[in-house]
């Protein structure tokens, strides 16, 4: 007899962990997603383009969110249906230098062009791995997360 261990698409499904603010935790959340995806049946090379960006949210959130504060914790919120993950990396700090309740994409023209500094080219990647990719700073100015959503083939 065997065991399907997929998760059930018609039921959601959340999956919550809360990290260190300190580099290598980030190996944690990369695991989860993967593990996650793979019972959701995604292929292996969008799971790795999960990770990847996965990890880099995470990064970010520790470095450039809690500013490597060890008294402050990420959240990583996995949330399944039935055509999709959406992962949220949440941060306990300011951020970056962003009004409340912003959106911020990456800005491509504004790099190229010397008017923005060489960092941030972590947000360029995660967009280039996921389907969906949107940046956003808490009401209160003192978090704010990064929502991810990688979507499941039709042909799967």
């Amino acid at each position: 007899m065997s065991e399907d261990n997929s998760i059930p698409k018609s039921k959601p499904t959340t999956v919550e962990v809360r990290l260190p603010s300190r580099m290598g935790f980030e190996k944690v959340a990369m695991s989860t997603a993967a593990a996650v995806a793979k019972l959701m049946c995604f292929r292996e090379d969008r799971i790795e383009d999960l990770k990847t960006a996965v990890a880099e949210a995470c990064i970010n959130a520790i470095e450039h969110g809690n500013r490597l504060n060890e008294k402050l914790s990420v959240g990583v919120v996995l949330s399944v249906s039935a055509d999709s993950l959406e992962v949220k990396v949440i941060d306990d700090g300011k951020g970056m230098n962003r009004q409340p309740g912003a959106v911020s994409k990456p800005d491509i023209d504004r790099k190229m062009h010397g008017d923005e500094g060489p960092r941030g080219m972590g947000m360029f990647l995660i967009q280039a791995l996921v389907d969906e990719a949107e940046w956003v700073v808490g009401a209160d100015g003192n978090s704010s997360y990064v929502r991810l959503v990688i979507r499941l083939d039709k042909e799967q």
